[in-house]
């Protein structure tokens, strides 16, 4: 496989990766706090829509269900999430998921948020950046924390792959007086210093 298949490859994993830890994040604010979290189904709906040529709707909750909408939303949400990562990776350069760094990953993740806010939402009849709604801050809000954590979990999981590959982090990089090194021709943790 050419190096940048593999960046493309790594780059889709780790927006999985990023994409689950969102969707965990939004569980735990669901359960812990009761905020609820985003309806896939809606953007299933949406989708599925297209495909008869409407992609504007006064309301998206009140359209007609579409067969497999909540499947098409879910496959959809992961699917953008790779694809988020992928052009991340193309954006900063394959290396970047060698050595990730934070401001990348959240200048993107900002920059994601715009997409639902002037397409999906007012394609959903929400209005721009969902102004129609009675708490439009607080779904703004909501939108930004999601992609702030999934382009966070970007970044941490690309550290993850770092030292799955046998790197090590280093002090400058972590903080850490000890960094963590996986050390794959032993298949344990080791503390090395640096």
């Amino acid at each position: 496989m050419s190096t940048e298949a593999s960046y493309f490859l790594g780059a889709a994993v780790v927006g999985l990766g990023a994409t689950l830890f969102m969707d965990l994040w939004a569980l735990f604010l669901k359960r812990v706090f009761s905020i609820p979290s985003a309806n896939y189904c809606m953007v299933g709906r949406w989708l599925r829509h297209m495909l008869d040529g409407t992609f504007m709707h006064a309301s998206i909750a009140a359209s007609s269900q579409k067969r497999l909408e909540c499947t098409v939303g879910w496959v959809a949400h992961y699917a953008i999430g790779a694809v988020f990562a992928v052009t991340l990776v193309v954006l900063v350069s394959g290396g970047w998921l060698m050595r990730p760094t934070l401001l990348p990953a959240v200048l993107f993740g900002v920059g994601t948020v715009l997409l639902p806010f002037v397409i999906m939402h007012p394609s959903f009849g929400l209005g721009i950046a969902a102004s129609r709604i009675p708490n439009p801050t607080q779904a703004r809000l909501r939108s930004l924390s999601a992609h702030g954590i999934r382009d966070r979990a970007v970044c941490m999981r690309g550290w993850r792959e770092l030292c799955a590959a046998g790197s090590c982090l280093t002090k400058r990089a972590t903080g850490m007086a000890f960094a963590p090194r996986f050390d794959l021709a032993r298949l344990n943790w080791t503390r090395s210093r640096r």
